[in-house]
């Protein structure tokens, strides 16, 4: 499954890793909290935003390493794709909130 190299598939893999990541860290540092206690920090604190991100991307980069390296051009492209998406939210989301 993984030795693909299709774009929509690289775009899969760069939405869902964040989304581990994000709940690897929602347990590691909020677990005895709610979600929504979580979420009401990341409002009320915006350097908790940069704090999230960053290693949510971080997971995606090896991800794109991974498939730039195996030469699955396409899968990486959808990766940096979303990679960027997620990047550019989080930059909004820390400016505008």
């Amino acid at each position: 499954m993984f030795k693909k190299d299709n774009l929509r598939f690289g775009m899969l893999l760069g939405f869902i890793a964040p989304l581990l990541s994000f709940v690897a860290y929602y347990f590691w540092k909020f677990y005895p909290y709610t979600l929504s206690d979580c979420f009401g920090f990341i409002a009320a604190n915006k350097s908790q935003i940069t704090a999230i991100s960053v290693p949510c991307l971080v997971l995606n980069i090896a991800l794109f390493t991974i498939y730039i390296n195996t030469a699955r051009d396409k899968t990486a492209k959808g990766i940096f794709a979303i990679t960027l998406i997620y990047a550019i939210g989080a930059l909004l989301l820390k400016f505008i909130l």
